[in-house]
């Protein structure tokens, strides 16, 4: 299979206009899904290449075109953000494409509002067809035209779910809750010392004072000293 680059150098040693160059590369380069955009007051479905604060600069996906489309004047819709109206709950556009390939019936003429609703029917019948207005199956029909056409596979971009993280943030916060109370504890403990210091003290005086009442019990019963001889007359 030839690539893009094998195909320019097979272009250049032909002498080429370079609008037609690009021309032809731009319909064998792929495009992804997740950056087609529709532009509101443009017809036909375009590459997002660069996002500006007043605008964005697109690229027709049909003719290659590029062109700046200002946000003061259009509204800009990602292909994979698009969901339908359905009998149940909403389904992404992407979903009906799939359907629409998968039953490999031929596209309705877009200017036949009864046979635009008659094909949805029967590719799509869970379509909610009161709240899905005949301008947007048409559009449905022909984006899914183009997209056929341009070989772009119709997927949409999978958004993983990170929760692991989230399991060790409250884990982190479990394990550090008890070192938050280790303070607490040595306060406390502190405050016994502070406690006992004062009550050791007390102790201290205590036996200094009973100490110094001992002697003075002693004293007390000491003997008279023996009344001295008379001598004899």
């Amino acid at each position: 299979m030839r690539t893009a680059k094998n195909i320019y150098k097979a272009l250049v040693c032909v002498v080429w206009p370079k609008s037609v160059i690009l021309h032809l590369l731009n319909k064998v380069r792929s495009m992804e899904y997740s950056k087609l955009v529709a532009v509101s007051g443009l017809p036909g479905l375009f590459e997002l290449l660069s996002s500006k604060n007043d605008g964005a600069i697109v690229r027709s996906i049909e003719d290659g075109t590029t062109k700046f489309a200002a946000s003061r004047v259009h509204q800009f819709s990602h292909l994979e953000s698009v969901e339908i109206y359905t009998v149940g709950e909403n389904v992404n556009l992407v979903e009906v494409f799939k359907a629409m390939d998968t039953a490999g019936a031929a596209l309705p003429d877009v200017k036949d509002n009864a046979a635009v609703k008659k094909y949805f029917e029967q590719v799509y019948a869970d379509m909610d067809f009161d709240r899905v207005y005949g301008s947007d199956m048409k559009k449905i029909v022909k984006w899914f035209d183009v997209l056929k056409r341009k070989n772009v596979e119709l997927k949409v971009t999978e958004v993983e779910e990170e929760q692991e993280p989230v399991t060790e943030t409250v884990e982190a916060v479990a394990e550090e809750k008890p070192a938050k109370k280790a303070p607490a504890k040595k306060k406390a403990a502190e405050t016994e010392g502070e406690e006992e210091k004062p009550k050791a003290k007390a102790a201290k005086k205590a036996k200094e004072e009973t100490e110094e009442e001992a002697p003075a019990e002693k004293k007390a019963p000491a003997k008279k000293k023996a009344a001295p001889k008379k001598k004899a007359d």
